[in-house]
């Protein structure tokens, strides 16, 4: 007899909010152009210079494409896996979004929208490395992570431009950042937590949180540039 598993329910009740932003210090570094050149068919797919995001500093001082998540306080507890599916697409030769959360359990879809042939390539190493190509216009590829990894690099193996990364966390208090450099987790249980944010060329930094009852906790991390 299978046993069935038990997932951990938030009460509403008492739950609190963890917000706040990831601030830049430093000289913002001009972004570099991303060389196509290569592949003639990707090439044209772009009008304008297509430029890479290693660093997207906005203008408001903050920086977009950075994984934030609950990294301790949970532990014990099970969180079910959300119904619906984390997705990555290759557009215009491109990985979108750069950088993708993911729940341990949770479907993971791979999209093609390019009118090229892509080899997605996660180079995983807690959770089993696989590498497949995925021509245009061809059905998506679907996968499922079951350990917490963070992060995962993605890539293309036709590519070598082609770059992402993929935070699998155990539970649903985990975003990337946008335009704004903002973040909040919702629905989050009374208690102490750590939080980690994850920035691809500046590394990590980390903060202790505290969450009362129906209460809200607000941070900032801030990532120091050249």
């Amino acid at each position: 007899m299978v046993k069935e598993t038990v997932y951990f329910k938030v009460d509403p009740a008492t739950a609190g909010v963890v917000s706040g932003k990831i601030l830049f210090s430093g000289k913002a570094v001009a972004a570099k152009r991303v060389d196509m050149d290569e592949d003639p068919e990707c090439a044209k797919l772009h009008k304008t210079p297509v430029l890479d995001q290693a660093l997207a500093v906005n203008r408001n001082g903050t920086l977009a494409n950075v994984f934030v998540y609950i990294k301790g306080g949970l532990e014990g507890k099970k969180f079910e896996p959300p119904s619906f599916a984390a997705v990555m697409d290759q557009k215009g030769c491109w990985f979108e979004p750069r950088v993708l959360g993911i729940q341990t359990g949770q479907e993971f879809v791979v999209t093609n929208s390019d009118p090229v042939t892509h080899n997605i390539h996660p180079r995983a190493h807690v959770n089993r490395e696989w590498n497949q190509s995925q021509p245009g216009g061809s059905a998506p590829l679907q996968r499922r992570y079951t350990q917490p990894e963070v992060m995962i690099r993605v890539k293309c193996n036709i590519h070598d431009w082609m770059h992402a990364w993929i935070g699998v966390v155990g539970n649903p208090y985990f975003a990337v950042t946008g335009s704004d450099g903002s973040f909040e987790f919702k629905n989050v249980p009374p208690g102490e937590y750590t939080i980690e944010a994850w920035q691809e060329q500046l590394g990590t930094e980390e903060q202790h949180v505290t969450v009362g009852a129906s209460g809200r906790a607000e941070v900032a991390f801030t990532f120091k540039g050249e």
